[in-house]
């Protein structure tokens, strides 16, 4: 089993974190929250006082952190000068592809071997190890980051080069968040038209209309499986997070002369909802802001 230093304790670090202790790995954990660093500590976790403490005697350093910015700043001024010359670095935050490649072009300039692992799955995933990794870097880096995301996901894929998995990441989230869009306002539709939801979803969920939107994560309360819909919208993937991944999907197409219309409605929508006071609320509270209610 591994030593592993782990950095970024929130709501889906923390699970990824306690995952990696039920596997046997020996995980020694930082984040600035205090409440963070007393449930790592209470899942089996060793506190440390600090990122760089936390990755002095490890051989494997996972970060979980908010922000390019975050993550530049951790490995650039805590991290890289401070773990040992073979450690394998995996970093599992969304981030935009630029600052990911940069990163890991860095830790190669200290002669570290590192991944981008950006996940897919939410809290639940995280907390039940059930996550998706879309993993970018070395095919030999990529060997042995696999057997540590593992123990935190149900599937890890690898693809491609550095920056490839959160190329992965973004582009999906900017399919979820368009067809989440339409999946509302197909149900908004339905009902004003007088059609009765439960008749509806059977109907779509079985012809050309389907999607992971619809008979994964329906938008309506009652309908089809449990979804944060039937728990007034909360403990799902929040309007805010969403707004970060289209916004790092639109910016990555400006960036390639990538032509993304429906990405870039998905965004101009989710950030109207966020303004309205929704960002906690799950993404697919979409559909009350298009019927015009309080998100």
């Amino acid at each position: 089993m591994s030593s592993i230093g782990f950095i970024g304790l929130g709501n889906m670090g923390g699970g990824m974190a306690a995952n990696l202790v039920k596997a046997g790995h020996d995980v020694t954990a930082f984040d600035l929250s205090e409440a963070a660093l007393a449930r790592a500590e209470a899942a089996g976790c060793t506190r440390a006082a600090s990122a760089a403490e936390a990755v002095k005697a490890v051989n494997i350093v996972v970060t979980m952190l908010p922000a390019g910015k975050h993550v530049r700043a951790v490995y650039g001024e805590q991290l890289l000068g401070a773990v040992g010359p073979d450690t394998l670095l995996i970093d599992c935050s969304t981030i935009d592809v630029a600052s990911a490649r940069a990163v890991i072009e860095q830790a190669a300039e200290h002669g570290l071997a590192m991944v981008d692992a950006p996940v897919s799955g939410g809290i639940a995933a995280a907390n039940g190890g059930t996550l998706t990794f879309m993993v970018g870097g070395e095919d030999a880096a990529f060997a042995r980051a696999e057997p540590i995301l593992q123990a935190m996901g149900k599937a890890v894929i690898h693809a491609g080069a550095a920056g490839a998995g959160q190329a992965a990441k973004i582009v999906n989230n900017m399919l979820l968040g368009a067809t989440m869009v339409a999946t509302c306002e197909a149900f908004a539709l339905a009902e004003k038209l007088g059609l009765d939801l439960q008749t509806f979803f059977d109907i779509s969920s079985k012809a050309s209309g389907q999607s992971w939107s619809m008979t994964s994560y329906c938008p309506v309360p009652g309908v089809g499986p449990e979804t944060p819909a039937d728990r007034d919208y909360e403990g799902g993937f929040a309007n805010a997070l969403m707004l970060k991944d289209l916004k790092l999907a639109v910016e990555a197409a400006h960036g390639v002369d990538a032509s993304v219309p429906m990405g870039a409605a998905a965004e101009s929508l989710y950030q109207a909802l966020v303004n309205a006071g929704a960002g906690g609320k799950d993404f697919s509270s979409m559909i009350r802001f298009l019927k015009g209610a309080a998100a």
